[in-house]
């Protein structure tokens, strides 16, 4: 049988790159590019620069197809409609679209509604993994990931801007999901397993909103592995 030929929906953080390295060591998937969306340049929690998106597909050796966004919650049936057609009307021929949501809290069926109509498969590698065991899984492979932003409704402002370590994962307080999963925290992987280089970041300052905390950064050049 033919290897899936399958998309990655990207966020720029960790759980969507560990989906990336757990395709591309499965030979029943073919990784054939990634797919983000972004409102007024920049992706949407992680708050990363489009342009910060496109060196990690750089690295990672695939197409990003780019789909723009009204606006950060769009109606659900704008939203579908968004990504089915700009996923529809990229280059890249594909059979798949994988996700990398954690919880079993209906969001792969929320995925599947719209998705599978289309005539594509969802692939949800980690699925129901639990988050303290794919947290470490993260940090053992190699992935390096900055927290970039923190929802100050449920976590301190002071742990954006961490690098997330194990000594970042002990320091959490009770109830915060170790991988973020309920909106805690976001992240930006600046080197993986899956890139051929890592990103090169100059740390600007904390950008403090009212309920949102950001890590500012500016791109530098990437470094690549030789």
């Amino acid at each position: 049988m033919k290897p899936l030929k399958t998309i990655v929906s990207w966020s720029s953080g960790k759980d969507s790159t560990l989906t990336l390295i757990k395709l591309l060591a499965d030979p029943r998937y073919e990784v054939v590019g990634l797919y983000t969306t972004y409102l007024k340049d920049e992706v949407p929690f992680q708050a990363t620069p489009l342009d910060v998106v496109k060196e990690q597909a750089r690295l990672a050796g695939l197409s990003l197809i780019t789909i723009p966004l009204p606006e950060v919650f769009p109606p659900n049936e704008v939203y579908q409609s968004l990504v089915v057609n700009g996923l529809r009307g990229s280059k890249v021929v594909f059979d798949a679209v994988a996700f990398g949501d954690m919880f079993c809290n209906g969001i792969a069926d929320y995925r599947r509604s719209y998705i599978e109509p289309a005539g594509w498969q969802c692939v949800f590698p980690l699925l129901g993994g639990d988050s303290r065991v794919l947290a470490k899984e993260i940090i053992d492979c190699g992935i390096r990931t900055l927290v970039t932003t923190v929802d100050t409704s449920q976590l301190d402002g002071r742990y954006c801007g961490h690098w997330y370590t194990e000594d970042f994962l002990v320091g959490l307080p009770e109830g915060i999901d170790p991988c973020g999963e309920d909106g805690e925290f976001h992240t930006l992987v600046i080197e993986a397993p899956c890139f051929s280089g890592k990103l090169q970041l100059k740390l600007q300052g904390i950008e403090r909103q009212d309920r949102f905390h950001y890590q500012r950064y500016q791109l530098m050049n990437s470094t690549f592995a030789g």
